[in-house]
């Protein structure tokens, strides 16, 4: 990989940004739909053909000790996709540097189609630096990385877009205009459903921004706290939970509007209805970080399955409550989620 990006030439357009899309078949054969999926077996024909466009942050997490955990709320969701054997197409920057190059050969190990990783020739791949202060972990999201600046001029060719049939994307990608921008023009130019991941990251967010983004969704997933505090609420209240969410869904004219509450559960507000889920039991915790993202992950894949909304939250609070056993937001097992494929029946 290493050389491969040395020889590589500048493609038309910003000096600063290098593409894969020639050469993808070449160095990464797992981009063909037709190639072994991670576990050695052929996508399944129905699975393999579900295109989730994902958008938003790739990056590592550095902790005091010197480790770093792979992650960014979009990049899990792409992650437990490919493991469901769908085909997402991750758009995201990464830095011109060996981050960056350890997040290709990551995906590309994984089955997970690069061609909308956009190289940045100046930014750094994306980089979260935690921090003890009284024995309390604190996290620094660093600024102006190289998924703050995924361009317009920089995407896939149309005829790869055109296949996508849902699009995913969170909101911390989306603190910088440009970013913001190329979003944007790909929901004018795909006009697929839109499913949106709220997480609020201080300081990178504001209410009217989020507001914004999440006005007219077909899909949003928050998680208590940040539905108050998004519609500028104490978060420690005694406010009954559904009246303000169902005021929030109509407010914002969101069409199904998912709403976590940890270990109380979840529940939905659609046209239809008001669904809920209580949490699976997990006897032996071992690992939070990520299982929110799992949850998006299920619900995703319930879309392509027009699953009834009920039966989404029950798989999504099952895989979420399996995360939180293992270490990592993101395992690199594929045995595990062809077992809750097989759990699940999951037909194509």
């Amino acid at each position: 990989m290493c050389n491969f990006l040395r020889n590589l030439s500048l493609s038309p357009g910003p000096t600063w940004l290098l593409r894969f899309r020639e050469f993808a078949l070449l160095t990464n054969p797992e981009m063909d739909p037709s190639h072994p999926s991670p576990n050695g077996r052929k996508t399944p024909e129905g699975r393999g053909r579900f295109r989730p466009l994902i958008f938003g942050e790739a990056l590592f997490d550095h902790f005091p000790d010197g480790s770093r955990v792979l992650g960014g709320a979009p990049f899990n969701v792409a992650w437990h996709l490919r493991g469901f054997k769908a085909n997402p197409l991750m758009v995201s920057a990464v830095g011109r540097d060996g981050e960056g190059r350890e997040i290709l050969d990551r995906m590309a190990s994984w089955g997970m189609d690069r061609s909308g990783i956009q190289i940045h020739q100046t930014r750094p791949t994306g980089r979260v630096t935690a921090h003890l202060e009284s024995d309390q972990p604190t996290y620094h999201i660093e600024s102006e990385q190289a998924y703050d600046a995924v361009g317009i001029e920089g995407l896939p060719p149309d005829s790869d877009l055109n296949r996508a049939a849902v699009l995913y994307h969170g909101s911390l990608g989306l603190r910088e205009a440009g970013a913001a921008e190329t979003l944007i023009h790909l929901k004018d130019r795909l006009k697929i459903p839109v499913f949106v991941d709220v997480n609020l990251r201080d300081p990178w967010w504001s209410p009217d921004e989020i507001q914004n983004h999440v006005r007219g969704a077909d899909w949003v997933k928050v998680n208590r706290d940040e539905a108050f505090r998004l519609l500028d609420l104490p978060v420690d209240n005694n406010f009954d939970l559904l009246e303000t969410v169902a005021r929030m869904r109509q407010d914002l004219e969101i069409r199904n509007l998912v709403v976590t509450s940890g270990e109380k559960g979840s529940l939905a507000v659609t046209e239809a209805g008001v669904i809920q889920q209580s949490a699976m039991a997990v006897s032996e915790t071992v690992d939070t970080v990520g299982a929110g993202d799992g949850f998006s992950a299920v619900l995703v894949l319930g879309i392509f399955g027009r699953w009834p909304i009920s039966l989404s939250l029950r798989r999504a609070s099952e895989f979420a409550g399996e995360l939180c056993r293992i270490r990592g937001a993101i395992p690199p097992d594929a045995d595990l989620y062809a077992r809750y494929l097989r759990r699940w029946d999951y037909a194509d």
